[in-house]
């Protein structure tokens, strides 16, 4: 399994990126993948998961309105659509992978290396 992120970059306050995590080495429509974040300093903390199969998808509440979760399963990809990007949104984003649905995001299998956002405000 192999999950590589792109995307991260420099923004000001209130600009948009878009992340992507391109996968390999597994049935990418089977399983369970999501964002984290970490921020210097702070704790590594969930933004985002999509569920295998239903595709139900959950923010933490602290991106919610603002980020938007997708998959294009043709290209084996996983993608965050970050807009109206803060300060605090500010981290190391790290695209993860389980192929079971019922294990906390946190916990999930299978991780990449990561892609930084930083914010200038």
């Amino acid at each position: 399994v192999q999950l590589v992120e792109s995307g991260g970059g420099s923004v000001q306050a209130g600009g948009s990126l878009r992340l992507s995590c391109a996968a390999s080495g597994f049935t990418f429509t089977s399983y369970y993948m999501g964002w984290l974040r970490q921020a210097p300093g702070k704790a590594l903390e969930w933004v985002s998961s999509i569920e295998s199969g239903s595709g139900l998808i959950n923010y933490a509440d602290s991106v919610k309105g603002r980020f938007t979760i997708s998959k294009d399963n043709s290209k084996n990809t996983l993608y965050l659509q970050m807009n109206s990007l803060q300060p605090e949104d500010a981290g190391m984003y790290t695209c993860v992978a389980d192929p079971s649905n019922f294990v906390r995001v946190l916990d999930m299998q299978y991780r990449g290396k990561g892609t930084l956002v930083t914010i200038s405000s």
